[in-house]
């Protein structure tokens, strides 16, 4: 498509756009006046207008029903977590019973490891990229203590290259293949949070697989941005946060997949908790624990309802929308907020150095811009027009135009304002 930087281009696109109407099903922060520019959805997806009735609901019966409301409320509370299971299935491309929605995503990610990172004799070190999201490499070198080895030594991180920012898979696939029988776990974030880069989650849980490596991928940044096959990768466990693209608010539910190969072993090193227990015997109080035969013998606890109870409407746009017509989108709404940059770039003479993969097939909805010796004070002017991006040290601005609520007379406001700004 010949792109062109102006608002009637931008207003067609919208008018030929068969997502545009999801746009009005959330609700925008307003900024001096008028609905932001929101281009955050990486970080904190937008509240679904249908969330505060949900919330109202849940509310209203635990007061009228009290403690009732486990079995009697509209939705009950008692299997609460069971509503999430096929929705996120479709998402993630897994089975009904291979997900299960609890929890955190860094509690998450420990519960797994405890099942998943098992070293023993030569295969004891841990395989991530360089600069992965802070909380990932604390888990795993904790982990690695936990089991009296040292990070140092343990942990094999494939950096970033210096200059571009992007970790080459070949590298990745070069240590698997070099040093496959000393690593016992393969553990990444899907989407680099910092770059954007989408790795080829198939191709390296395939080769990672091959030489006898427990697999894991944190989907934060991949979840409800990019299509997903986990079941078929043949990938051993993820885990992702439902905040970001999946929209189910601050601090909101995480979901974790764990293949089936993996359901219903009793000797299954696992922290278990009574909610993860047969459900046919759960309340008789039995003293030995017997494992739920799904995802969801991971569970500790009964569900937070209000908690994930926002998830719940953004799933139902989801499952309507469709991740085939959501990515489609995506790969034109970030192919024209490219353009833009690189139009703004050549008008202004400043410099624009977009370091996220210009490969489609190698990023999802985030563009991670570098402006040398401009970034935080072009941030900041930004975000005082009314732009809500996201500032990343020491020299980053990350835009995510989501398909679900962006609209591409969004990129072209922004870049007027950008403009205007250099």
């Amino acid at each position: 498509m010949e792109f062109e930087f102006s608002r009637d281009f931008a207003l067609n696109l919208d008018r030929e756009d068969s997502l545009a109407t999801y746009r009005n099903e959330f609700i925008f922060p307003v900024m001096n006046g008028r609905p932001a520019l929101y281009f955050t959805g990486n970080s904190l997806g937008l509240q679904a207008k249908k969330v505060k009735q949900i919330l109202l609901e849940e509310l209203e019966d635990w007061g009228k029903l009290g403690v009732e409301g486990h079995t009697e409320a509209r939705r009950p509370w008692l299997p609460y977590h069971e509503f999430f299971s096929e929705p996120l299935a479709r998402l993630v491309g897994a089975k009904p019973e291979e997900v299960v929605a609890m929890n955190g995503l860094t509690v998450n990610l420990h519960l797994l490891m405890v099942s998943f990172y098992r070293p023993k004799d030569k295969r004891t070190k841990i395989l991530c990229e360089g600069r992965a999201f802070p909380s990932d490499q604390y888990a795993l070198q904790s982990q690695l203590r936990f089991h009296g080895l040292n990070p140092e030594e343990h942990l094999i991180e494939i950096m970033p290259h210096s200059e571009t920012g992007i970790v080459d898979e070949s590298e990745i696939i070069e240590v698997i293949q070099e040093k496959g029988d000393e690593i016992a776990l393969l553990m990444m974030g899907g989407v680099n949070y910092y770059s954007g880069q989408l790795f080829d989650m198939e191709k390296i849980t395939r080769i990672a697989r091959n030489q006898g490596i427990v697999v894991g991928w944190d989907l934060a940044h991949a979840a409800g941005n990019v299509p997903l096959d986990l079941h078929n990768w043949d990938v051993d466990f993820a885990a992702w946060c439902g905040y970001k693209y999946l929209n189910s608010g601050p601090g909101g539910v995480s979901g974790v997949f764990i293949h089936q190969r993996h359901h219903g072993q009793r000797d299954i090193p696992r922290f278990e908790g009574w909610w993860g227990h047969d459900k046919s015997s759960r309340f008789e109080m039995p003293d030995e624990f017997k494992p739920i035969p799904t995802a969801e013998a991971w569970q500790l606890s009964n569900a937070p309802v209000f908690s994930m109870a926002p998830l719940l409407a953004s799933l139902e746009l989801f499952d309507k929308a469709g991740m085939e017509a959501l990515r489609k989108k995506a790969i034109t709404l970030t192919a024209y907020l490219e353009f833009v940059i690189k139009e703004v770039s050549i008008a202004t003479g400043q410099e624009l150095r977009i370091i996220t993969p210009l490969d489609t097939n190698r990023r999802g909805c985030q563009l991670s811009v570098v402006v040398p010796g401009r970034g935080k004070d072009l941030f900041d002017k930004l975000s005082s027009e009314g732009v809500i991006a996201d500032w990343r040290n020491p020299n980053v601005i990350r835009l995510a135009p989501v398909p679900l609520y962006n609209s591409y007379t969004d990129i072209y406001k922004f870049g007027e304002i950008l403009k205007k700004a250099l």
